[in-house]
């Protein structure tokens, strides 16, 4: 495989890829990077001797979700910058062979789908996720509203999702979002070695386990990502959506009213 996929490095250790998402400082999410990504995940696929990927964020933030505010981020287009994101999303969750991603800081919006898109998070205390989609009067996307119960139930998920709250690293350990909770220094070879482990298992027989374990997933995702952007189209031209915007980038609790 290559070396670069536009923002998302690889490199290989042993039979594990180790993919590095670089986009400071808040390694927000793109079509481009999502579809690099995926190229990076497809292309491991199709290499025999690589069976497990480790995903990691470079700097302080794992991914702080789609930039909604900006012209120049993912909602600068309106919807028409969303579709193509939840094209990718879906080629992610396609992929064949496990991901481990290691979790520093805000794992937020989009970046909480990211993050579910791995099989295991490998967390510090310092991580933070929410899906604070609310919080800018919108709708959930990235298939979170899918992905998120899957993993911590209904009743979690519907706290984190109509509340916007954020889950520390010790809390998201015991709801089972994530799977290991190490110190910041430990936190990429803690992730290395448990894709190390898997790695160990006969590869077949993993990429058919978690085939089964996983299927319909990709489709059910392509499904609920389709839903959502239509609740999402219609929030986006509220006035508690421009609220929520505003407030957002200036810090402070959104005044909304309904319309």
């Amino acid at each position: 495989m290559k070396e670069q996929y536009g923002e998302v490095s690889a490199r290989i250790d042993g039979h594990v890829a180790l993919l590095e998402i670089s986009r400071p400082p808040n390694n927000f999410v793109s079509v481009d990077l999502m579809r690099n990504l995926a190229d990076a995940l497809f292309d491991v696929d199709a290499e025999k001797e690589l069976r497990v990927s480790v995903l990691t964020a470079a700097g302080k933030t794992f991914c702080a979700g789609a930039d909604l505010a900006s012209p120049t981020g993912v909602g600068g287009e309106g919807m028409k910058g969303i579709n193509p994101l939840y094209v990718e999303a879906v080629r992610l969750f396609s992929a064949k062979k496990p991901i481990v991603a290691a979790i520093q800081g805000a794992a937020v919006g989009a970046g909480l789908g990211l993050a579910l898109v791995a099989d295991f998070r490998v967390v510090s205390p310092e991580a933070r996720f929410a899906a604070n989609f609310v919080k800018l009067g919108f709708h959930p996307g990235f298939g979170i509203t899918h992905t998120l119960p899957r993993v911590v139930g209904m009743q979690k998920a519907q706290l984190m999702c109509l509340t916007g709250r954020r889950i520390k690293g010790e809390e998201a350990l015991a709801w089972g979002l994530a799977d290991e909770l190490v110190p910041m220094d430990e936190l990429r070879g803690a992730t290395l070695a448990l894709a190390r482990e898997i790695a160990e298992a006969a590869p077949l027989a993993v990429v058919s386990t978690r085939a089964t374990l996983r299927a319909g997933l990709a489709e059910a995702v392509k499904a609920q990502t389709d839903h959502e952007m239509i609740e999402q189209t219609w929030l986006r031209a509220t006035a508690d959506f421009a609220e929520g915007v505003k407030s957002v980038n200036e810090r402070r609790p959104g005044v909304f009213v309904g319309a």
